[in-house]
Parts: structure tokens; C-alpha cells; sequence
């Protein structure tokens, strides 16, 4: 097959409609992954029998699971790198061999976390703050279990989904998931209004739906156009995963890094609500994790679209250094700052001024006053440095994209955890629970002061004219 004529269009379509086309369902694909947690989350907080409980168990549960979508991503957005390069600089047989082992890194990777969680579950759950009180410990065991057993399926699903795209199908990669988040979101009520299974019913209907975006990469992976799989293609080889690994780190680090801050908050919130006048009295405990997790929710959703155009970008970016099309890896750069600008702005407005009705939809009317009042501070205070956390990830992620793999790395893992975890443990001594709120923003917005020095150094480099063959080199 002739590589040249299945992807050259990446290197002559104009850069805007190009990230148009490969942003828009990546966005669509990241959203409907992120809906996955969300809508069972929705689902518990509307369910009486669950209600705050259910909603402060799925906060708990919710970043073991990123702990298995940050592995997937380092495996699946490195390998769509490495991809997208190995084809602009005409080697697609590298392609493929990435594709096979990655495939069988992610099947590895995934049977190892899933024995890891049954066999650790109750320490695990305790270390993100789901002893708050017996009640949301016993709801995050019976959630964590389920959940657990379909993490192979999950992981997978979500690693192929950016090497689908990398083979020039953006729209595949999308339908795939929504096919499985449109199974989750028909067999929630089912399970959990009508069955009443409780937290069991929510992960199995996630699973079920998971289970069939998984079957459908598997279908696709041997018709992939581009990059052609055979038996070798799937022996490991230390070469190629040690290209395309530093290509995912970033996107590794975005998520796991969530995790961290995830722990530190999630305690912060047990230990700091503990000593409140309200949240230490035992009816009351689970309500700021609860309203936390809401929270990252809505953050979660955001970042999706920002993480959704910065990533649908890495299969362009990477095939036109690989042409030594600088000039065009600018100009998309500048449509990407504008896009997550926007972004940032509507997101901001939406937090600031309609946080009431956002809480509404987690179930709020059934709730006391305290949960209303201390979620509405939540929402405005966390939030409020959306712009520059827009702007954040979408440079990091771009850097990735150019083969800046250390950089892109090293600035993820100063946003995440120095800033993240580091203002997380310390501000809520001097502030009690709002030093939680506090966090976030300050982290944002000293991240965004280091991302303006990492933008003005991509255009400069991107204006150099011996910068393409340096990236094309590093990452082939």
C-alpha cells in the first residue's frame, strides 16, 4: 500500500480545518470516555437509596480508575506519535511494529493493575480518604470490585482509540466509544432504578460499555490502512517501545499526576472536614468529598475538550515535522492557544455564574443546605483560574506532540505535583477545608507563567529552520 497516498492531506489541507477534523472527535471520544464516571455519578446522586454516600463512594473510586486511563493514554498517544512521525518521514513498517507492541504492553499492563487492585482493595480505598464513614467505605468497596474487573476492557478500549485515529480514522475512533458510552448511559437507570443494584448496578452498566468499545478496536486493528499488523509485529521489541514511551509520558503524567492531587485532596477533605463545626458531625462527613468530586467532574469535562484539540493535533503536528513542514506545525499552534483560550473563557462563565444549576443535576434538591452552600463556594473557588489551566494543558500537550517529550514531561510534573500535590497538603492548614479550594488555583496560575516562557520558546524553535530534522531524528 502506498502510505504517501493515504495521509499525505496532512501535509497540504489547511492546518485549521485539519484540526477540525482530527480535534472534533477526539474531544467528542475524550467527553463520552469522561461521561462513563460522570453519568453513573448522576445516576447514584438522583438515587435516594445511594444518594451523598453513593456520590462521595464514586469519588473515591474515580482516580484508581484514571490510574488505568493514564496508562492507557502513555501507551496509546505515544504509540500515536510515534505513528504519526514514522509516516510523514515514510516508514510505515516502524509504524506497525509500534502499533503491535502496543497492543501488547496495554494487555500486559492491565491484567497486572487489575490482580494489584483485587488484591489490594481495602488499603487502596483507605488511602483515598473512603473511610470517611462506613456507610461511603462499604459503597466504594462494592463499586471498586466491579469496576475493577472490567479495567482490561477499558484500558484497551481507550489505548487503541488514539492509534485509530493516528491510521487516518478520527470518526471510527469516535463512534467506538460512543457506542459504549450510549450502553452505559441506557443500562444506569435500568440497573440502578429499576434493579436497584445500587453501586454494583452503575459499574456494571460502565463495564457492559466498555466491554464494547474494546471489541470494536479489536475489529478494527487488522483492517488499519496505514500500518499493516502481522505475527511479528507483536514481539516485543525495546527499540521501539523506548520511542514511542517518552512520547505518552506527558499524557501519562497529566493523568497520574490527577491521581496524586485526587489522594491529597480526598484526605485533606477527610482530616480538615473532620474538624469543621458542620462536616465533623457524622450525617454530614461525606458531603464535602462528595461535592469535591462534583467538581473535578465539571473540571474533568472541560479539560476533556482541551485535552480532546490538543491531542486530535498530535497526528498532524507529528506528520508534517516529520515532512519538515514546520511553517504549518506554527500555524496550528496558534489555532490551537486560540480554541483553548475560548475554551477557558466559556468555562469560566459557566462555573462562575451557574453553579446552582450544575450541582442540580448531581442530585442537590435532595440534599441538606450545607451541601448547597459549600458547593457553591466550591465551584466558584476551584475554578476560577480556568483560562491559564486551558492554556497549561494544551501546551504541554503540544510540546509532546514535537517530540518534546522532557519538557512536555518536565512541566506536567511541575503543574501536577509540585504545585498540585505541594499546595493541596499545604494550604489547608492555614485555611481548613477552603485551603483545598485554594489549591487549585494557585497552581494554575503559577504553572501559567512557566507555559508563556514554553510557548514563546515553540514558536521560536518552530521558526528555526534546522528544528523539523532535529524532531524528525528524535522520535523516528
Amino acid at each position: 500500500m502506498n502510505e504517501k497516498n493515504v495521509n499525505a492531506f496532512l501535509e497540504q489541507e489547511k492546518p485549521w480545518k485539519l484540526m477540525m477534523k482530527y480535534s472534533v472527535p477526539c474531544v467528542i471520544s475524550l467527553l463520552v470516555a469522561a461521561l462513563y464516571n460522570i453519568v453513573d455519578q448522576i445516576f447514584i446522586a438522583n438515587a435516594g437509596y445511594l444518594g451523598s454516600y453513593g456520590n462521595a463512594a464514586n469519588t473515591v473510586v474515580f482516580p484508581l480508575t484514571v490510574v488505568a486511563l493514564a496508562i492507557a493514554v502513555m501507551i496509546g498517544d505515544g504509540c500515536c506519535a510515534f505513528v504519526s512521525v514514522s509516516l510523514g518521514a515514510r516508514n510505515p513498517e516502524r509504524a506497525s511494529l509500534s502499533v503491535g507492541n502496543a497492543v501488547v504492553l496495554c494487555v500486559g499492563g492491565s491484567l497486572i493493575l487489575t490482580l494489584l487492585y483485587l488484591i489490594f482493595q481495602e488499603p487502596i480505598l483507605t488511602a483515598f480518604g473512603g473511610r470517611v464513614n462506613e456507610e461511603t467505605f462499604r459503597f466504594s468497596k462494592e463499586y471498586f470490585f466491579y469496576i475493577t474487573l472490567g479495567l482490561p476492557f477499558y484500558m484497551f478500549g481507550q489505548a487503541m482509540n488514539p492509534v485509530i485515529r493516528s491510521d487516518g480514522s478520527p470518526r471510527f475512533a469516535m463512534a467506538s466509544t460512543l457506542a459504549g458510552a450510549a450502553v452505559n448511559m441506557i443500562l444506569d437507570p435500568v440497573c440502578i432504578f429499576l434493579f436497584r443494584w445500587g453501586m454494583t448496578g452503575a459499574a456494571v452498566a460502565t463495564v457492559a460499555g466498555q466491554i464494547l468499545t474494546a471489541a470494536l478496536a479489536v475489529w478494527y486493528l487488522p483492517r488499519m490502512r496505514s500500518a499493516s499488523l502481522r505475527k511479528d509485529s507483536f514481539r516485543l521489541n525495546g527499540a521501539v517501545i523506548r520511542k514511542f514511551i517518552p512520547l505518552g509520558i506527558c499524557s501519562f503524567l497529566s493523568q497520574i499526576s490527577l491521581v496524586a492531587s485526587m489522594a491529597a485532596v480526598n484526605n485533606m477533605v477527610r482530616k480538615y472536614g473532620a474538624l469543621d463545626a458542620v462536616f465533623s458531625q457524622a450525617v454530614y462527613a461525606q458531603i464535602p468529598m462528595a461535592v469535591v468530586g462534583i467538581v473535578m467532574k465539571f473540571f474533568q469535562i472541560v479539560i476533556s475538550v482541551v485535552i480532546g484539540v490538543a491531542a486530535g493535533c498530535i497526528p498532524i503536528v507529528g506528520y508534517n515535522i516529520g515532512a519538515g513542514r514546520k511553517d504549518r506545525a506554527r500555524q496550528l499552534f496558534t489555532c490551537l492557544l486560540t480554541v483553548e483560550t475560548t475554551v477557558g473563557v466559556i468555562a469560566l462563565i459557566i462555573a462562575e455564574v451557574f453553579p446552582g444549576a450544575l450541582i442540580s443535576v448531581f442530585g442537590a434538591a435532595n440534599e441538606s443546605a450545607y451541601y448547597t452552600a459549600f458547593a457553591l463556594k466550591a465551584f466558584r473557588v476551584y475554578l476560577c483560574m480556568m483560562i491559564p489551566a486551558c492554556i497549561n494543558k494544551a501546551t504541554f500537550i503540544y510540546l509532546q506532540a514535537l517530540g518534546r517529550a522532557f519538557l512536555s514531561t518536565a512541566l506536567s510534573a511541575v503543574r501536577e505535583v509540585l504545585f498540585g500535590v505541594g499546595f493541596a497538603l499545604l494550604l489547608p492548614p492555614f485555611f481548613g477545608l477552603d485551603g483545598v479550594l485554594y489549591s487549585m488555583p494557585v497552581s494554575d496560575i503559577l504553572t501559567f507563567f512557566i507555559s508563556v516562557a514554553a510557548i514563546i520558546g515553540v514558536y521560536g524553535n518552530l521558526r528555526d529552520a534546522d528544528s523539523a530534522p532535529r524532531f524528525a531524528r528524535s522520535a523516528v
